[in-house]
């Protein structure tokens, strides 16, 4: 009998062991008795709730369809799997730091440079398994060149590789290594306020992503402040357009506290920068900040708050402008996965799935390899029958 054969309980129980977590530390982070674990590993109590099934899963941190036993991965999952261990081995290398940039010799600055700008243009393409087969290489490369002296922009190109490093890991679900590549980036910026503002970004994604919302919060407000000008709204657009993106993120981190005044204040200090910016200004950064993306943060946190309404009126309006055509395919799509769950709070599983297959066709991996899609997906099929282009995307995804 394979694991994905097994009863629920028992894969339960299997993931916990994995994670070595007691059913103690287990109960402690669902808010239930060790009794209550207990009886859900040997089968005595059924799970039955999606809701307990996926408040498990995030307690787990894994996919909920992995308790669900209905992860049979595409040829895509299976590619990503794979490259997320060469991007696990190459961040358990030190040979660079212990010994100096060595052997081969750093690539050219301006060569690292066009890499890491590729680098960013596929993931904003979505293009997430070539991402993770180019990752390894440029990391080792950035590694050097930092290790060589760091001129030319070495440390600045290092962040960013970590960066674009920790953005993919936490989109597929490996929020733990995605905290340790935002965490390393942290560490390279040391000392340059720009720097520590841009690495600060994916580290709030990855605590939030890890169920860390409060220090999530703390950390991107406090990096916000730091870069913030003197007058509001005037400085360099490249601090602008930073200290925007870290008032989005933490308003991020405040709808997964439940906080709806910190989300409302902190989202109207973000547009107000955003306003001074507009969405064709520079973007030196990679951080895709401007009015469009702080009104597609509102439809977001307001899903988080609960707020299915509130969302779903935004979402109308936010997708019939222009600006909304010109963002990256990454972040449209994503954006899209949010709307769904948002039709889905209000009990439209139809419009829930029509967004989401517009998702699929936006950027295909954003759907088909990311673990929430997958759990809006499985929500949909146990909802009942569903139109034929949403069991098409389910049976793509191995879940039809």
């Amino acid at each position: 009998m394979t694991t994905h054969d097994l009863p629920i309980g028992r894969r339960v129980a299997q993931l916990r062991a994995r994670r070595r977590m007691t059913q103690q530390m287990l109960a402690d982070r669902l808010g239930k008795s060790k009794s209550w674990v207990d009886k859900v590993e040997r089968g005595a109590r059924a799970l039955d709730r999606f809701t307990v099934i996926r408040e498990l899963a995030a307690a787990l941190r894994v996919d909920p369809v992995a308790l669900l036993g209905r992860d049979a991965r595409p040829p895509s999952v299976g590619a990503a799997v794979d490259g997320v261990d060469g991007v696990r081995a190459a961040l358990a290398r030190y040979d660079t730091v212990l010994t100096g940039p060595g052997g081969r010799a750093a690539p050219p600055a301006g060569e690292l440079a066009r890499r890491v700008g590729h680098a960013w243009l596929t993931y904003q393409h979505a293009d997430y398994p070539q991402l993770l087969r180019m990752l390894p290489a440029l990391l080792g490369d950035a590694q050097r060149a930092h290790s060589g002296g760091g001129g030319d922009g070495g440390a600045e190109l290092l962040v960013q590789a970590y960066r674009i490093t920790s953005s993919v890991l936490v989109k597929l679900g490996e929020g733990d290594l995605g905290w340790l590549a935002a965490d390393r980036a942290m560490s390279v910026s040391t000392g340059d306020p720009l720097l520590v503002a841009a690495a600060t970004v994916p580290l709030g994604q990855a605590l939030r992503d890890l169920g860390r919302a409060r220090p999530a919060l703390a950390v991107t407000i406090a990096a916000a402040h730091r870069i913030a000008p003197t007058v509001p709204r005037d400085g360099p657009p490249q601090h602008l357009a930073l200290c925007g993106t870290l008032l989005v993120q933490a308003a991020l981190a405040a709808a997964a506290c439940g906080d709806a005044p910190g989300v409302r204040e902190l989202v109207d200090q973000a547009a107000g920068i955003a306003e001074r910016l507009g969405d064709d200004g520079p973007d030196l950064h990679w951080t895709g900040f401007g009015p469009t993306a702080v009104e597609l943060a509102r439809v977001a946190t307001a899903v988080d708050l609960g707020s299915g309404g509130e969302a779903v009126t935004r979402h109308e309006k936010v997708i019939g402008g222009d600006a909304w055509r010109r963002l990256p395919a990454e972040h449209r799509a994503a954006y899209l996965i949010d709307a769904s769950r948002a039709y889905l709070q209000v009990g439209d599983p139809f419009a829930a799935g029509r967004v989401l297959v517009e998702a699929d066709r936006t950027a295909p991996a954003e759907v088909r390899l990311r673990p929430v899609a997958r759990t809006v997906i499985v929500a949909l099929m146990r909802g009942g029958p569903v139109p034929a282009d949403v069991a098409r995307l389910a049976t793509a995804v191995g879940l039809g």
